[in-house]
């Protein structure tokens, strides 16, 4: 994930869809797409998901929703989940990535989530 340029894509509307669970964005190079809270959840650039250099696979987010969406200065928004995560920053150019690749991703999640037997559902 390479630093903010001067000539890096920056949101001009960034709206949360509640009821669907989805963050939709639009950037000023006219690239726009919807997110859903539960691929933002487990692609949170926090240290916990992450780990050092290895992703700690996230499990039963399926109906993890965004609790609040906070900016933090002019390059990133902090987003809060209503499993009480709130500790990744969001930047302009990790959102515009996860827009990018979600398919590619999504798949790479979903495969790690069968090799290790485990579910998006939480466990009841």
């Amino acid at each position: 994930m390479s630093g903010l340029t001067p000539d890096s894509p920056r949101p001009t509307d960034i709206r949360l869809h509640q009821v669907s669970r989805k963050l939709e964005i639009a950037f000023d190079n006219g690239v726009s797409g919807i997110l859903p809270c539960e691929f933002l959840r487990v692609h949170s650039p926090s240290a916990e998901v992450q780990g050092h250099g290895n992703p700690v696979l996230q499990t039963g987010k399926r109906d993890v929703n965004i609790t609040a969406i906070e900016p933090v200065g002019h390059y990133a928004v902090k987003l809060s989940f209503s499993d009480g995560h709130n500790t990744g920053l969001y930047s302009w150019d990790y959102l515009y990535e996860l827009l990018q690749q979600q398919d590619t991703l999504w798949q790479k999640y979903l495969d790690r989530l069968a090799e290790a037997g485990a579910s998006r559902d939480a466990d009841n």
